[in-house]
């Protein structure tokens, strides 16, 4: 490139070292600090051809910061962790994944030094040492986060988490019990949970979504509840409630007349006082919890001679199931289940009440047919 009058570049300097060696110095364009390259060249043309390509590459913006890659993984995660915005359970699951599978191998190595040949050294041994497949994609989902930050902030050039494959895995086929498994629990089950498992069954709601409904949610009249909120557990043992993870997840869902019976039942019985209290308490009036429920499912599980591999969990896959054989589209099914996602929440807002009470119509009308239980009526009170 040509140079100004009296032969001094317009960016950056070459110069001889005592060595022999030529030397590139240059202004970091984020700090305007003097700084030199990382390696010294042979020749003064070595160097200067150097420095060109350093200038260009400030010029696309592609240049990147040498040093940046020394930053330890320990260091650089434990920063990124605190500066995201997270959900309390959420931000606990990633510190746990970060301590117990990341950081014993990787966290001491600086960024560049971390390849994909160590990324994929890494993910072999969490396997081998007996990790499960689940948590070390997500132990993998989280890295590769990470180094992608780390890309984004100029201090790596390229994200090594490149395995084909490995953020995903088979989740094996669970169990979908028969509308008469289902009502066998709910009978088998103290009075207290019956709601709670058929509601499960018939609106598909998470553990979380049902223990964190009100009074105030319910309409037995239009068949309806409002999924407003998630209820999550800490290791701690403390209970919040969180919002949705989208707008997707803010939902009202139609249950079938079939049920209202007992949903009056547990209302006048069990639920939490006012438009407030929570539809399902725990056996001394607390909260609802998994760990305060998990022994009574189990014992009517068994009385009810249901699959032992039956969670409840299987009971919003039984639903889900139900609805698609009576005849809820894909586009319903999603709206109804409340996925995440940005076609599942556009979908949501023109979905019309009256389509998703047919869908319930028609899950209680199979539930009739496969209990050989006469029509019922549709009022609700």
């Amino acid at each position: 490139m040509p140079r100004p009058k009296g032969g001094r570049r317009r960016f950056g300097s070459v110069r001889q070292l005592p060595s022999g060696r030529w030397q590139v110095r240059y202004r970091d364009p984020e700090t305007n600090q003097l700084r030199s390259a990382e390696q010294t060249y042979a020749t003064k043309t070595d160097a200067e051809v150097a420095l060109t390509q350093i200038e260009a590459d400030i010029t696309r913006g592609q240049w990147f910061d040498p040093d940046g890659g020394k930053v330890k993984l320990r260091d650089y995660a434990d920063a990124w962790l605190r500066e995201r915005k997270l959900e309390e359970s959420t931000r606990e699951r990633y510190a746990i994944a970060l301590r117990l599978h990341v950081q014993p191998m990787l966290g001491g190595r600086a960024l560049g030094d971390i390849t994909p040949a160590r990324v994929r050294s890494w993910r072999a041994g969490l396997l081998s040492a007996g990790v499960g497949e689940p948590t070390a994609v997500k132990a993998y989902q989280m890295l590769r986060a990470i180094m992608n930050t780390a890309v984004d902030d100029g201090l790596i050039q390229r994200n090594p988490c490149r395995i084909k494959g490995a953020d995903t895995y088979d989740v094996p086929e669970r169990p979908v019990l028969t509308v008469p498994e289902v009502y066998a629990v709910a009978d088998a089950i103290h009075p207290r949970w019956r709601a709670l498992v058929l509601l499960a069954a018939f609106t598909t709601l998470r553990f979380g979504e049902l223990a964190a409904l009100r009074r105030r949610d319910i309409d037995l009249e239009a068949r309806a509840l409002w999924v407003r909120r998630n209820q999550a557990e800490l290791n701690n043992g403390k209970l919040y409630d969180k919002a949705p993870k989208s707008r997707a997840g803010f939902r009202p869902v139609a249950f079938p007349a079939e049920i209202v019976p007992d949903l009056v039942e547990h209302l006048a019985h069990f639920a939490g006082r006012g438009p407030d209290g929570h539809l399902f308490l725990g056996t001394r009036g607390g909260q609802l919890r998994r760990s305060n429920f998990r022994d009574d499912w189990a014992a009517a599980r068994v009385k009810a001679g249901v699959s032992p591999e039956a969670h409840f969990h299987d009971l919003r896959h039984t639903g889900n199931t139900l609805a698609s054989q009576t005849g809820a589209s894909t586009r319903e099914l999603m709206v109804r289940m409340g996925h995440s996602t940005a076609r599942a929440a556009l979908i949501y807002q023109h979905m019309t009440s009256d389509r998703d009470r047919a869908i319930a119509d028609r899950m209680g009308e199979a539930a009739r047919k496969a209990l050989g239980r006469p029509e019922s009526g549709s009022s609700g009170t």
